[in-house]
């Protein structure tokens, strides 16, 4: 009887782990849809199932791409967006109504597995909605209880490198003292219902801010000198794992020694202004293959051998109606009309400059030998990668 039981307990157990973990392998992309001019979501889909990527996270909860998402297996974290923080932070009531309008009509077909609840809050400007946030997470979570869905979806919200005082060496990261008030309730509520830590870890940001004291090889996983962390005598071949373990440090010195650290955003712009260091498409292709290619290897930091490093890229496409310098609009691995932006491995939906190969739009052709073609070549592909 007590040998059943342990049985039972463990399944419980691993049942409960699988259900929280809202990240299948290692490797995601963001799709931002901040463009009058990308593909529709049904091609997207037809684009991400034909290279094999199996997580995507978007910035809010549009009906459309949830819709096309149907059936895609692909597993989805959609964003509830900052302008509705206070509202909801007030009001559990109106998160359940949300719950009901952008979740529970997709489910199960479409695998929404997360809601990311607001972006880049804490270290923001907004101090307001600083005060809200944790109360908004709460209530989203409460929501999805009631309506038992809190098992299925996990609930964050993804971070900047703002609410880190300092970062370097990895061992000195450590949180603001000025965002801990309510950082530390939200790192309490995510340890209470299985959450990760999700950071946004650009090293193209920080070469970009220093280019004359930091190596650019550093940055783009090429090789380096490297650094140095005299403390715990590790050495770091490239700045991006010393970004994930600076938030592992600084979770660490704030009782969250067991929390993992996911990287919601990551990546390399192709082009920028003239004061923007190291944005071209070689220092874009360099940084993502080289990445792509980390992350595959499923191996952990110095500091987390052992944690697995996983990363959703930024982004899926060039997105032109993004504000603010030019390398805003050109982080895509995808240009706008579907086609690869440069090599790293993937296949567009038409063919460009930088490769022969594509799969066809979704829905673009009405001809039976089209759609013929355009699924054998989707096939082929999955065979072949």
């Amino acid at each position: 009887m007590t040998s059943y039981l342990s049985l039972f307990l463990c399944l419980i157990l691993l049942f409960n782990v699988l259900v929280a973990d809202a990240f299948t392998g290692t490797y995601g992309i963001n799709y931002g849809r901040l463009a009058d001019n990308i593909p529709a979501p049904e091609s997207v889909v037809t684009l991400l199932r034909a290279n094999k990527i199996k997580n995507v996270r978007i910035y809010d909860a549009d009906h459309s791409v949830l819709t096309a998402f149907k059936d895609s297996e692909i597993q989805i974290i959609i964003g509830l967006g900052n302008e509705f923080l206070k509202d909801i932070s007030v009001n559990e009531d109106r998160a359940i109504e949300w719950v009901k309008i952008n979740v529970q009509p997709y489910l199960p077909g479409t695998l929404i597995r997360g809601i990311a609840v607001g972006n880049e809050i804490l270290g923001g400007g907004d101090t307001e909605l600083w005060e809200v946030l944790v109360p908004a997470v709460k209530n989203v979570y409460n929501a999805l209880d009631k309506l038992d869905l809190s098992h299925k979806i996990e609930v964050s919200s993804p971070h900047s490198e703002a609410v880190f005082e300092n970062t370097y060496p990895p061992s000195a990261g450590v949180f603001k003292e000025s965002i801990l008030p309510y950082m530390l309730p939200l790192l309490n509520f995510s340890k209470q219902i299985g959450s990760p830590f999700y950071i946004n870890a650009y090293p193209f940001l920080a070469y970009k801010s220093d280019p004359s004291h930091i190596d650019l090889n550093y940055a783009l996983f090429e090789k380096s000198s490297g650094i140095y962390d005299a403390k715990t005598k590790l050495h770091y071949d490239n700045m991006f794992e010393a970004m994930i373990d600076a938030a592992y440090f600084a979770l660490e010195k704030a009782g969250f020694e067991k929390m993992p650290v996911i990287c919601s955003e990551t990546g390399w712009a192709s082009q920028g202004d003239e004061n923007e260091a190291g944005a071209n498409v070689k220092n874009a292709r360099t940084y993502n293959n080289n990445l792509h290619k980390l992350l595959l290897k499923k191996k952990g930091t110095p500091h987390r051998p052992k944690m697995v490093m996983r990363a959703y890229i930024f982004a899926l496409f060039n997105e032109n109606q993004k504000p603010g310098p030019t390398s805003e609009r050109n982080f895509g691995l995808f240009k706008a009309d579907g086609s690869i932006a440069y090599k790293i491995g993937f296949r567009g939906l038409v063919p460009s400059s930088a490769s022969k190969d594509f799969v066809l739009r979704g829905g673009f052709w009405s001809s039976q030998w089209f759609v013929a073609l355009a699924s054998a070549i989707v096939l082929t592909q999955f065979l072949d990668l």
